[in-house]
């Protein structure tokens, strides 16, 4: 299915560009998102009306992204879960129990924004994780996991 791309989406292109996609990623995903419409004429030629505006809204979350990702560089959360005798979690420290400390320090990020190539952290100590704010925009933030005895 072609598309119109209405923002910038990892590993497909840019605002604007015409692209091939498979019809359920369009249909599923891209389409009820909000960021792609049908490549039709009718839809390309309101594009480029629309064109102006649309960058405009890009650059502005853009821009909201990057002020976040200041006020966020060099944070660390704190976390405390219960823990072993030998510093291993009971359970784990997830990107939801990330998300949900920002949160109570004040920073609106999604659960989804956390990046944690390693998987979930099960020892106490430190450790990064990445939030990817925006396409563009991905900050480090330190996590520090306390030990509770049970």
């Amino acid at each position: 299915m072609q598309i119109i791309l209405l923002d910038k989406v990892v590993n497909l292109g840019n605002l604007g560009d015409i692209v091939k996609v498979k019809d359920g990623y369009a249909r599923n995903f891209l389409i009820p998102e909000g960021r792609a419409r049908r490549a039709t004429e009718a839809a390309k030629a309101e594009f480029e009306a629309k064109r102006a505006d649309l960058e405009k809204a890009a650059a502005a979350k853009l821009a909201e992204a990057q002020a976040q990702a200041t006020k966020l560089e060099g944070a660390n959360v704190k976390i405390t879960q219960k823990a072993g005798v030998d510093g291993r979690l009971f359970g784990s420290v997830t990107n939801f129990d990330i998300a949900e400390e920002l949160a109570k320090m004040g920073f609106a990020v999604h659960k989804s924004q956390v990046r944690m190539p390693l998987g979930p952290i099960k020892i106490v100590g430190d450790s990064k994780v990445s939030l990817a704010l925006h396409t563009d925009v991905v900050v480090e933030v330190g996590v520090t996991v306390y030990g509770e005895t049970a």
